[in-house]
């Protein structure tokens, strides 16, 4: 955790603060190793875990290279935190309004509430997470071994769902949820693939459906993010122009792909290709975002991006074309940002496969 805490602290030394206060479990963890309810206070000297008395004991055992503070729950938290930043300039990810005006009656600190600085520290990975990540990704491709089996004529999209999150559990990973939905994978069929974000219902599925299969899941606390899209029976050939060139995009964008290009270089790149064949219209997303201790996290492979990507960012690249009241493919797998070629994480085919 050391190398973690002296790159947070240059950046934020380099913008005037002399504390990072975080209060995001992502965050927590990041600095620590430990996901639960809790405060964490970084500087120079040493990283501090103010946790409620019953965190304490998993603190210890969980932690890595802080000190422990052990504190009731509620407003003592706050006021152990305020005890600790005292006089200082003093930069938190999050606080709530109520507890963000009891720091600055106690503290007596100058304090801006940005989580700018731990996004930043946390965007490049380190030689810890990324055999994390690739574990989590080959954990999918498993998942979609299984996809291909399981998926039938008259199966609701909810069953499919259940029984995946039963095998990724079964193999070790988390299901991941978010405040903006209500289930933890996309499974979505015929004109309900045409939704990107679309909720798992109790359609079943019919021959001609084409089924996007988007799944994300945490393993040991990191988040992979990959999508295959599937044909039910048979395919038109529309639906398969389509799968084509949404393929030929994804592809594209992952060659060009490496440290030194610009986040809406890869954009532009996967949706001209989408233009070029009549579909921009339909391309209706960006084409990917950082991956991590969240789902979705800076970078942002969007238009009007201009952050430069650097070697161990990992990255998701999935474009998608959706035909409201038809179909909707989308294709995307979890990379690794280097040099040259970038690791794409993902090894399951995405030939377009008819089951």
């Amino acid at each position: 955790m050391n190398s973690r805490r002296s790159k947070l602290m240059s950046i934020a030394q380099s913008r005037g603060f002399d504390v990072l206060g975080t209060f995001l479990p992502e965050n927590v963890f990041y600095l620590t190793n430990f996901w639960g309810e809790a405060i964490a206070i970084c500087d120079s000297n040493k990283i501090k875990l103010i946790v409620p008395k019953l965190e304490a004991s998993r603190a210890e055992k969980d932690s890595d290279d802080c000190e422990i503070i052990s504190s009731d729950r509620g407003s003592h938290l706050i006021k152990t935190f305020t005890e600790n930043v005292r006089r200082r300039k003093v930069c938190v990810d999050f606080v709530d309004h109520p507890s963000l005006a009891a720091v600055f009656k106690r503290a007596e600190a100058s304090v801006v509430v940005d989580a700018d600085i731990l996004s930043q520290g946390r965007m490049i990975k380190d030689q810890a997470e990324i055999p994390v990540l690739s574990k989590g990704a080959k954990i999918l491709d498993d998942l979609y071994e299984i996809v291909t089996t399981e998926i039938k004529r008259g199966q609701t999209e909810r069953a499919l769902q259940a029984k995946v999150v039963f095998e990724a559990m079964q193999m070790g990973a988390n299901a991941v949820y978010t405040k903006s939905t209500l289930n933890p994978i996309i499974i979505a069929g015929g004109p309900n693939a045409a939704f990107p974000h679309s909720q798992v219902s109790t359609r079943k599925f019919v021959d001609g459906d084409l089924i996007v299969v988007d799944l994300t899941f945490r393993y040991l606390y990191y988040v992979v993010d990959a999508t295959r899209t599937f044909a039910l029976g048979r395919v038109t050939s529309e639906e398969k122009e389509a799968y084509e060139i949404v393929r030929s995009s994804q592809q594209e964008g992952i060659n060009s792909l490496r440290e030194g290009v610009t986040c809406e270089q890869v954009d532009y790149t996967c949706r001209q290709l989408i233009n070029n064949h009549g579909y921009g219209e339909e391309f209706i997303h960006s084409t990917g975002h950082g991956l991590g201790l969240e789902v979705h996290e800076p970078p942002w492979l969007r238009n009007t991006n201009q952050q430069v990507l650097r070697q161990n960012m990992v990255v998701t690249v999935e474009p998608g074309i959706y035909k409201t009241g038809k179909f909707g493919i989308r294709v995307e797998d979890s990379i690794v940002v280097n040099s040259g070629k970038p690791q794409v994480l993902n090894t399951f085919t995405k030939d377009l496969l008819v089951l």
